[in-house]
């Protein structure tokens, strides 16, 4: 994962973690990936994004994840 791409600063959007250069959050990239955007679609959506930067965003998202915190899932709905 290329780190140079992520950005976060408590000026910016709060201290979310965005693209580097824009108010583009990693949240908002991945939220769009999950309801089926292709990556073709977020660039054309945002010309100041790279697919690198989208890259980073989906590598970043992972690592986050790795970290020791439980996310309780409703069972019921997983089900």
């Amino acid at each position: 994962m290329q780190r140079e791409f992520i950005q976060s600063s408590p000026s910016i959007m709060m201290g979310k973690p965005v693209i580097a250069g824009t108010r583009i959050t990693v949240e908002s990239i991945m939220e769009k990936l999950a309801a089926g955007e292709t990556v073709e679609q977020i660039l054309d959506a945002h010309p100041r994004l790279t697919e690198k930067a989208i890259r980073s965003a989906i590598g970043f998202a992972g690592e986050v994840l790795k970290a020791d915190v439980i996310y309780p899932i409703n069972e019921a709905v997983a089900a």
